[in-house]
Parts: C-alpha cells; structure tokens; sequence
C-alpha cells in the first residue's frame, strides 16, 4: 500500500510543481467591490481553463497558475461588462497582483452567456456549477459529479447534501425525478448527459408562499442536460454474465426522454449480484413527496409498522442477494395552466441471511448464542399520480394520490443455545414472518393569494393503510410459561398469531397571512387531526394432529377501536431585524383519545399550549447560525394501548396499556452553516438536545431470555445530546475533509420491577483527502474510527472500529479506465472477547473507445472473499454482538451501450 500512496505523490507533485500566486480585486467603475464576482483563467493558445476564482465581500480573489505559459484572466458580473487581461507568467515569475474595474454592459445577454460559463457561478440562492469543469471522463452516475463539487457531499444510502443540508429534491431541467428521490437520482443518472447543476437554496416550489415561512433548510437540485440530450432518447443499457460460487448476472435498462412538454424516464435491474436498486428501508423511507403537513404544530403522532422486525441487510451486504426492480416516470405540461406527472415503481427482492449473535442478558445475566438462517422475499410495489393546476397567479390547486402496496415474507431456522445459573438449554426455532400491507395516501392543497397582503394555504391529506401481519413459532422449549395456556403433550411448540391493524387518518389545516411590510408577516393557522384504528389478534397452538388450540381471555385476544383527534390553532409571527430574522410561535391544541376494548370505552381529553421558535443570524449570504426549538406533545397509536399479548419475536412478547399518556419533548438544534467560495471552504456544525418527560417506555419482565413487555410513562427524564461537525476545503486539485459525530443519552426504563438507566456513547471520526486531476491518476485515501460505549445496569461495553479506506481510478492508453476500492476493518472490544479484521476490495475495468457507444466491463466485488462482517447494539434488556455472513467474491464481464 505505501508503495501505491508514493507512487500517486509523486505523479501528483509533479503535476503541481512550480506555480505562481495570482491574486487582486475586482471592482466597479464608482470603486465599490464586488462579492461573487468570477475570474477565469485559460490558456491563451488552447482556451482550457487552468483556474478559477470568486471574490469575497472585499472583492479580493485568489488562485494559483502554473508558471511558463500565456493566459487569458476574464473577470466578470452580472450587469457588468466582462473584462479580460492577457497575462505571460515566466518560469521564475514572483506572485502577481491584479486588479480588474467593470464597467456597465451594454448587451445583458452577452454578459450572462460569459458568466455561465464559470466553473461555479452564485446568483442570490442559486449556485450553478458547470459539470465539465470538474470531471475527468471517468464518472459514470450523477453521484460521481457531486461527489467532486466543492460544497457538496453523498452518502452511500444516496443522501446528497450541499453545504452540511440534506438535499429534499432533485429535478431535471425543472421537473421532479421520481418525485425528487435522490438515492433513484444518484444512482442512475447518466454523467454524461449532464451540463449544469443548480443548487437551490431557500427552494419553496408554491410561488405565493416564498419567503413567508423559513425555507432555509429546503435545498433541492435541478439539473441541466446537455443539448444533445433535449428532445432525444438517451441512456444506457447493460448485461453481463459472471462467476461467484453460481453463475452471476446482471441485467440493466436506463432510459430517459427531455422535452420542453413533458419527459420519461425508465429505470429497469435485474441481478443476483447483491446490487440492489431500491431496498425495503428506501420502501418505508420514501413519501412520494408527501410531507408532514404541519412540521412546526408541535405534535407528533405516527402510525407505527407491524412490530414483526423483519431483517434487514448490514451495509447492504448479505448472505446471498438477488433482485428485479423496474420503474417508470413521467411529466406532461398539458396546458399553460396544468401539469400532471406520475410513476409507478416495482421491487422484487429475495435475500437469504445467515447470522450468529451473541447476547449477553443484563439482568438475569443469562447468555444466548444464537445462530439462524433466514430465507426473506419482498416484493413492492407503489403509483403515484400529481396534479398542478395553477390559472393565474393567484391561484394554485395541487393534487396527490399514492398507492403502496408490499408482500413480505421470511422463513427463519435457528439454533438457540442459551446459559442461566451455569445451566445449558438448547432451542431449535422455526420461525415464519408474513406481512401484506396496503396504503393509499391522497393530499389537496390549494393557494390563494388575495392581494399582496393576504395570502391563503389550505391542506387536506387522508391516509388508509391496512396490515395483516402473520407470525408462526415452533420451538421445543416451552416459553412464557405464566402467560401462555399451551398444550404441554405434543411433540413440539407451534405457536401462531394473526394480527389485522387498519388506520383512516385526516389531516387539514388553513393558514393565514397576513404580510405586514417586506420583513415581517403573520401567521394563523387553523387545524385538525383524526385518526381512527381497529385492531385485532389472537394467538393459537397447533397441535400435533392439525387441530388448533385457540387462546380464550382477554389477555391473549384483542378487538380495539382507537381514536385520536387534535384540534388546533396557531399564530406564527416573523420578523427580520439586522442580520437577525425571529419567528416565535404558539399553538393551543385539543387532544382527545379514546378507545374500545374489553367491552369498556374510555377517552380522554385535555389542553396544551406548545410553543416553538426558530431563529437565524444571517452573518454572510452564505454563513448563518440556526436555532430550532420545539415542544412537542408525542402521542402513541393503537399498538401500545391494546391490552392483549402480541408475539414480536420466539422469545418477546407486548401487551399495551390503555393507561398510557402523551410525553412531552423539548427539542434543539443549534447550526452553523459556512461555505467560502473565495478560498472554497466548507465548514458546518450542529449541537441537539432533547429532554422527554413523562416518555413513553418500556416495563419489562425478564424470565432466563424469555421477556414480557409493556408501555408505562416514565418517571424519569430522558436527555440526548449530540453535535456534529464537517471541514472540508479545496486546494486547486486537492479536497482535504475532516468529519466526526458524537451523541450521549441517558435513558431509563424498567427491567423486572427495577428502574435501569442506560448510558450509551457513540463517536464516530474520518478524514480523508482526494484528489480530482484531469490526467493524472486520482485517488482518495482516509480513515475512520467508531467508538460505541454502552452502559446498562452496572455492565459496560465498548466496541471499536477502525477502518482505513482508499480509492482510485486511472485514465490509461486510449480508452481504458481501472477503478478500486479498497476498505479494512478491525473490529474489537474492550475486553478482548470479540474481534475480526476484514478487508473488502471491488476492483474495476473497462474501455469504451473514444467516440464510441460500447462500453466493455470487468468488475470483481468482495475480491478477498470476505466470509463475516460484525455489528454490534445495546438496550435496556441485552447487548448483542452478530457476525453476519456476505456474498462470495463475485467476477462478471459485462457490455454497455450508450443511447
């Protein structure tokens, strides 16, 4: 490896070496500077650029120029003439002073053609970047582009942010991709086919409601396509064959169609190469662009899943993995006034998982090893269908429906081996998992501007969703011994539960304001929640001979009807003064819960006054510091008021409580936002605290591993804190990134009649640098470290991970392309008791001819065959540490054609 890091210094240093300081200011004819003004720098005999920069508030600009060559320096500003001053650096040339005066433009659309054709180009709250001024030719996604931008960063789930903010949508020349999703959008996106990316910050899609309210925290993407691309078909489509302990394939369909009317998009992966598209998180995780409509109303009231803990993929990596996904979007202007838009989105995903955990029991100080294998298919589906009509500029009417609809199944075999008072039990477990959930979510918007004083929003958005989850256990060990009434002469125990859970919720609201001069307005809104839900269980044994022994007792059934209604209403008032703006806000709600079960109502209703307020120092235009406040009412939904036991797992089990009461959390955020587009560094930070009184936990009774669990309103104070921070800064070629996180709770709960208090630590620390040269090879190396302190009852453990990493693609002959990516884990704890060092290497080639359509691939994944990786958990009841088995190292060659 030292080798390999030698090698790129001494490419890279040669590639830097000897350069001259270029720096002045610009300013306009009156001598007033100019912030965000641009300076380019290109060659004077082949007009590529060598460098750029963008002024500060002084109006100062900075770069570096290799020395030995003529240049053309273009500073330029919109409304202002461009100004060009040739420039002949010698080789043993000193720093250089310049400064530049522009003069009014006589032809505006001369100027902005110059300007946008600036590396990064900032007008008000949009920044622009010109894609070709940060690539090498070896990007192949989206996700490879804004991953070399200054200011913006990706996760591996997708998660593009700019400037330390989640991007909340993504659009093509305007238009919603996939209702904004950024992981489809990373993912699939040709590069090539992009020209411009615009960042757009402060982004409020509703024109009428722009600067009404605080959009700070909306960022969103709209991308620009090259002209080749406009009016024409243009994508991708892949195949390829491979080998990895079975034969491996791999199937793949990108197809895209940009309009000024409309456009289509058609994304199409079928693969058993572990490479999946879109998982069952992104499935629960993805709104089809529907939002809490009431973010700042202070209650938060959310309709749990079905409790049945379905296993999920650990870095995306398991046991073996295969997947068929196909999707397709459209928009369509069908007038000036009307757009309509839609998609429809298919999933099909079977992942087998093999595991071994190890649980160590805090209070009965019981220990279980417990190894399973897991057959698990999801298939997936959801439509959408978006409306906008807008016929004026007063008037807008939206309209949303979304379908969801998925079929969940798992197939699990298990051995428990569990120790109590030096005894040893041994369980074999069966277990099945079915789930059949269905939604469908329909939201009406409409807004009205009645003068340039009084602007009106209205929102309704109802939500049904029904689920039907089916549990099965067989085990030879008899469990829940006090609770269950089962059957003790057969040769095993199969126990099973049916469950149906179906939720009508209504959300409406009208707001109000009343805009009081250009730096102040008011806010009233006026809203309702209403919620109702039935729930029924039963649980019952199979015995030997087919028949079923059904559980009779309330403790054991349920039939419950659960309503939740909050009425509220709310002022907001915002106000800038200085660099400061203030919204300060009060919202009095009306709850009322009430529920039927066990032939008995009851109901409750109260008043609370919840106030919030968010507040920004606006230091720069683009430095700020943030506070967010909120008091929020968190109210439950049926499932921790039903009172009969429900099986979650072979040995858990949940009973609700109807006794159950709302808790109250205090919740801030406090941000600092700084990107310095004069020397092009980025630094953001956060700090959080929240405080849960009278919170919503868990009474658990433990018997060897076997636990009982109910929902009571804590006695103690819940507290969270967390900060975070990222530094990243560019030096010409060069991006240095610092990031770390850390976060401490104590929370307390209650385990066998005894209260508990569980501490947890967590940190997480990476810095890399990487390197975006247009010829040279690049290269990113970094390391990262993880620290998990956990503290429960008196037992504390602390696990580490330490990961050194380190990528690379290199341009070569004429044609060829190699990529790697190559990471080492070394997991440990404290006590030496568990430890596995692992490395994982993907590795790639291919060479697509210059000009050509074809692309020839050879790729390798997991290139060390990798058997485990590790991962370990904490909570009030156990800590568990679970070595998951991976797919083999994986070969495939594979061909693309370019549209």
């Amino acid at each position: 490896m030292k080798y390999f890091i030698a090698l790129f210094l001494l490419i890279t240093l040669s590639t830097t070496a000897q350069s001259v300081r270029i720096s002045g200011t610009v300013k306009d004819d009156a001598g007033t500077p100019l912030e965000l003004a641009n300076v380019i720098a290109t060659h004077s005999d082949t007009g590529e650029m060598e460098s750029y920069a963008i002024s500060n508030t002084a109006g100062k600009f900075q770069f570096n120029l290799p020395s030995g060559y003529n240049y053309s320096l273009v500073a330029s500003f919109l409304g202002l003439a461009p100004t060009t001053r040739e420039l002949n650096i010698e080789k043993d040339a000193d720093d250089i002073t310049l400064d530049f005066v522009l003069l009014p433009a006589e032809n505006q659309l001369d100027d902005v053609e110059i300007v946008y054709e600036m590396p990064v180009v900032v007008r008000g709250d949009t920044i622009v970047y010109n894609t070709d001024s940060f690539t090498n030719g070896t990007e192949q996604k989206l996700g490879d582009i804004l991953k070399k931008l200054p200011g913006v960063t990706v996760s591996d789930d997708g998660e593009i942010q700019v400037e330390g903010q989640t991007v909340s949508k993504v659009m093509i020349e305007g238009k919603d991709f996939f209702d904004g999703s950024s992981k489809l959008a990373v993912k699939n996106i040709p590069a090539d086919a992009l020209k411009k990316v615009e960042v757009l910050k402060n982004f409020n899609e509703i024109d009428q409601m722009r600067g009404l309210g605080n959009d700070q925290d909306n960022v969103a993407i709209n991308l620009k396509l090259k002209e080749g691309k406009k009016n024409f078909w243009f994508g991708e489509i892949q195949g390829g064959l491979g080998d990895g302990e079975k034969t491996r394939y791999l199937g793949s369909t990108k197809l895209f169609y940009y309009s000024p009317k409309g456009s289509i998009n058609v994304i199409g992966n079928t693969n058993n190469t572990g490479d999946v598209p879109f998982t069952f998180r992104d499935y629960l995780n993805f709104t089809g662009g529907f939002r809490n409509f009431n973010q700042r109303g202070g209650t938060s009231f959310n309709i749990a899943d079905s409790g049945l803990s379905f296993l999920t993929t650990q870095n995306n990596r398991a046991s073996e993995i295969s997947t068929n996904f196909g999707a397709a979007n459209f928009s369509y202007e069908a007038s000036d006034a009307w757009d309509i838009s839609g998609f429809a989105l298919f999933s099909d995903n079977s992942t087998d998982f093999i595991q071994r955990s190890l649980r160590n029991y805090i209070a009965t100080e019981a220990t279980e090893v417990n190894t399973e294998t897991s057959e698990q298919r999801n298939q997936l589906g959801m439509v959408k269908f978006s409306s906008i009509y807008k016929p004026n500029d007063k008037l807008q009417l939206d309209y949303d429906i979304l379908a969801k609809k998925s079929e969940q199944s798992e197939m699990t075999d298990a051995l428990s081996i569990f120790t109590d008072s030096g005894n040893v039990v041994t369980n074999p477990i069966t277990e099945e998992k079915d789930n059949n959930p269905f939604s469908l979510n329909q939201n009406l918007n409409a807004y009205y501007t009645l003068d340039e004083k009084n602007i009106f929003a209205g929102f309704v958005q109802h939500l049904y969703q029904k689920e039907d989850p089916f549990y099965s256990a067989t085990v030879q060990q008899q469990p829940f011994t006090q609770i269950l009434p089962l059957d003790t002469n057969q040769s095993d125990f199969d126990i099973n539960q049916d469950k149906m859970i179906e939720t009508n919720k209504i959300d409406s609201k009208i707001d109000y304001y009343y805009v009081i001069n250009d730096k102040s307005n008011l806010n009233l809104t006026l809203g309702t929640t209403l919620s109702r839900q039935n729930f029924n269980s039963n649980i019952f044994q199979i015995l030997d001979n087919g028949s079923l022994n059904n559980f009779v007792g309330d403790s054991l059934n349920n039939d419950v009807t659960y309503k939740f209604s909050d009425v509220f209403v709310g002022a907001h008032y915002k106000f800038k003064t200085g660099i400061f703006t203030f919204t300060p806000g009060l919202t009095l709600h009306n709850y009322t819960v009430s529920s039927e079960q066990l032939g008995t109502e009851t109901s409750e209703s109260e008043f609370k006054l919840l106030p919030d307020l968010y507040a920004i120092a606006q230091f720069k235009q683009s430095e700020s510091l943030r506070l967010d406040y909120q008091m929020t009412a968190d109210y439950t939904d049926v499932n921790n008021f039903a009172e009969g036991y429900v099986f979650n797992n072979y040995n858990r089990m949940f009973r609700g409580n109807r006794e159950i009461e709302n808790a109250i959390f205090h919740s801030a955020r406090l941000n600092y936002f700084n990107f310095n587009m004069f020397n092009f560094t980025n630094i953001n930070g956060g700090l959080s605290y929240t405080k849960r009184i009278d919170a919503i936990k868990s009474q658990t009774a433990i018997d060897q591993i076997n636990q009982a669990s109910s929902p009571i309103n804590s006695n103690f104070v819940d507290e969270v804190l967390s900060a975070n921070g990222r530094f990243q800064k560019t030096f010409r070629k060069w991006k240095a990134n610092l990031s770390g996180s850390v976060s401490y709770s104590e929370l307390n709960n209650i385990v066998n009649a005894q209260p508990t208090l569980s501490q947890n630590f967590t940190q997480n620390y990476q810095g890399s640098v990487e390197t975006n040269f247009k010829n040279a090879p690049n290269f990113e190396i970094g390391y990262n470290r993880s620290i998990n302190n956990y503290e429960n009852g008196g037992l504390e453990r602390i696990f580490y991970t330490d990961r050194p990493f380190a990528n690379v693609d290199v341009k070569f002959l004429n044609g060829f392309t190699f990529t790697a990516d190559w990471s080492y884990y070394n997991y440990y704890d404290k006590d030496d008791t568990t430890q596995n060092e692992y490395s994982f290497i993907e590795a790639g080639l291919r060479y697509q001819k210059p000009e050509s359509k074809w692309e020839f691939r050879l790729d390798g994944t997991n290139l060390l065959n990798v058997d485990s990786l590790n991962n370990d958990s904490f909570n009030e009841t156990y800590s568990t540490t679970t070595e998951y088995f991976v797919q083999p190292r994986i070969l495939m060659a594979s061909i693309k054609y370019n549209l």
